[in-house]
């Protein structure tokens, strides 16, 4: 597996390097079986250190989890314990999805925008909002299976996603009943 492991304005000495490579390997061994690579970033907000973790599995699906605390080995330690419980809870799924799957997730471009958020404090002359930043994003090929998963681990309110059992993209999401939604425009097309 391939580690990144960062220090944003921190120093990451080696010996911490070596504690996560050798925590996330005992993990990933357990759970996951091939993961690809791995992004660790270390921070510091206020008088926490924060910890970011992201693991790309050869399944083409990605899991995360960050933690805090105050001092740096306790962060990472959160937040490897994070991981595991996602990866102990998918486990059965991740090794099932894998199976039928025989080759990685298909993933496809688009482009993501930042708009600016609206203040309220005056009509705009114009509707255009106004662009803060442009990015470019994944968007995986997956059965509503997968992408709820992928959802999951991710820890995000919303995926899109390419439907695997057509070409339309769909959307999955949480919803306030603790529900996932999905919503399948190419179901109302007949």
């Amino acid at each position: 597996m391939r580690y990144q492991i960062t220090g944003m304005h921190i120093d990451i000495g080696d010996a911490l390097q070596t504690h996560v490579r050798t925590e996330l390997d005992e993990i990933m061994g357990k759970y996951a079986g091939r993961p690809t690579d791995a992004q660790v970033v270390f921070s510091k907000a206020a008088h926490e250190y924060v910890c970011e973790a992201t693991i790309h599995l050869s399944t083409g699906l990605t899991a995360q989890a960050k933690a805090k605390a105050t001092e740096i080995y306790a962060a990472f330690d959160g937040c490897a314990d994070k991981m595991e419980k996602q990866l102990r809870r998918y486990k059965r799924r991740l090794k099932d999805h894998h199976q039928a799957r025989s080759a990685p997730v298909e993933v496809g471009a688009a482009s993501s925008y930042i708009l600016a958020a609206d203040d309220g404090a005056e009509e705009p002359a114009e509707l255009q909002p106004v662009i803060v930043a442009e990015m470019e994003t994944r968007i995986p090929t997956l059965s509503v299976g997968e992408a709820v998963m992928q959802m999951e681990l991710a820890g995000a309110p919303v995926l899109v996603f390419k439907n695997e059992k057509g070409d339309g993209l769909n959307v999955v999401y949480k919803r306030d009943d603790g529900n996932v939604g999905w919503i399948d425009p190419a179901a109302q097309s007949g």
